[in-house]
């Protein structure tokens, strides 16, 4: 496929994706669309995603880091983590039931979240390099969501995706990382009351730290990296569980607290206040 063509594709998968945004009806897989197994042009989607979101005035604020399984990795061919943005739309406040009908096809996961006080600005950054950046680590709600019909994807289409973002829930006490040891930490996710989801900071390639390494060095030597405020989710501790109207999630991770969602029913939304 030459440049041209590329640039083609590139322009036509991301109009499939954000038609299937506009209308809330997933679309098929734009992995037919785009050149086989090109990550760089399902990037350079998202990228253009990106662009189009902060042309449009929303806020960037933070990336999200996906396929930290190593067992998701084997599923999808690769070898190498995904990243996405995150908006400032995109953070549901706890307490905040999430509308019917606002995700097509939502599933949870629990994830560490990083909040950065200082830039990561070099593309060989160390654990010390990170540690010194990270204002506090807080306990974090990923809901993924695919406009990609049925999940129905590889990584050329999880990444063009914008990593299959949908949106986000952050606790509120902030815990230093000096005070937790975040490969060590468990973690249990509630559905309704009932563990849908365990595991460990050691699920998280090694460490959520691992991860958060891979993404400032990627980001670093792509020349976008991470800055002082930034938000990073590190990436799952344990398998997503499916998310419909009316459910409710918790998810507790030793050292760092809980945080919970809950996705309002029909009836809930057209209630009386």
């Amino acid at each position: 496929m030459s440049a041209h063509e590329s640039a083609g594709a590139v322009a036509e998968a991301a109009a499939v994706l954000a038609e299937a945004t506009r209308t809330g009806t997933p679309c098929p897989p734009v992995r037919s669309i785009l050149p086989e197994q090109d990550v760089h042009a399902a990037y350079a989607v998202q990228r253009l995603h990106i662009e189009r979101g902060l042309a449009a005035g929303r806020r960037l604020v933070g990336r999200k880091i996906g396929l930290t399984s190593p067992a998701v990795q084997r599923q999808l061919g690769v070898d190498q983590p995904d990243f996405g943005a995150l908006f400032a739309d995109m953070a549901v406040p706890e307490g905040q039931p999430i509308a019917p009908g606002r995700l097509m096809q939502p599933k949870v996961e629990a994830e560490v979240a990083l909040v950065l006080g200082a830039d990561v600005p070099h593309a060989d950054p160390t654990v010390a390099d990170l540690l010194r950046a990270t204002d506090f680590a807080l306990p974090a709600l990923e809901i993924v969501d695919s406009r990609v019909a049925d999940w129905d994807i590889t990584i050329v289409d999880t990444v063009a995706d914008n990593a299959s973002c949908g949106l986000f829930v952050l606790g509120s006490t902030p815990v230093p990382l000096d005070r937790v040891a975040l490969r060590a930490v468990t973690m249990t996710l509630t559905k309704n009351g009932e563990t849908v989801s365990e595991g460990t900071g050691a699920d998280c390639l090694g460490s959520p730290l691992t991860a958060a390494l891979w993404l400032a060095s990627t980001l670093a030597d792509l020349g976008d990296p991470l800055k002082a405020g930034d938000i990073v989710l590190t990436g799952a501790l344990g398998p997503m569980a499916v998310a419909t109207e009316g459910d409710e999630f918790t998810a507790h991770i030793e050292g760092l607290g809980t945080v919970s969602a809950a996705f309002a029913s029909p009836a809930a939304q057209g209630a009386p206040a």
